[in-house]
């Protein structure tokens, strides 16, 4: 509760601040009220003084060739950012995980295709070896699943025995 309250408080300065800042840019209507006090006056002298320093080089300050010593000695103590080595193992086994996913998605859209994709030109050129007028029953029985299913994936087979 307590981080939450100062990141509120945190917020409403940001924008107090921002809003000095515009006031000082002469972008917004000056609330003297809200600089009437010891660090109303200081964050007022201050975005003046900053922008002065920026309008004018003879009023920034310069720095020492001591201070950029001191950077430069503080940026090389840095430690580096390296990124890990992967090792060939490591590769081949998320390759081949990658491999096996690919190779299960072209199995369902090759195995789904007829669903998404019916043919157009009508039913399939399948031959129909079992004739209708032998048994009224199959011809009924394969009516039925050819409009449960469609004309495409039922397969009609000869009944009959080659000798």
């Amino acid at each position: 509760m307590q981080v939450a309250k100062q990141s509120h408080q945190d917020q409403e300065q940001a924008s107090w601040e921002a809003s000095v800042s515009s006031w000082v840019d002469g972008e917004g209507e000056i609330r003297p009220e809200e600089l009437d006090s010891p660090y109303g006056r200081h964050v007022w002298d201050t975005y003046h003084l900053i922008g002065d320093a920026m309008r004018n080089e003879e009023l920034a300050i310069k720095p020492s060739d001591l201070f950029y010593a001191r950077i430069s000695k503080a940026i090389d103590a840095e430690p580096h950012i390296v990124a890990p080595r992967i090792s060939r193992h490591a590769l081949m086994r998320t390759s081949l995980s990658g491999l096996a996913v690919v190779a299960a998605m072209a199995s369902v859209a090759w195995v789904a295709s007829p669903y998404f994709f019916p043919s157009t030109s009508g039913p399939s050129n399948v031959q129909v070896l079992a004739s209708s007028g032998d048994d009224a029953r199959i011809a009924d029985y394969l009516d039925a699943h050819r409009e449960i299913v469609g004309a495409s994936p039922v397969r009609q087979a000869s009944f009959e025995v080659s000798r």
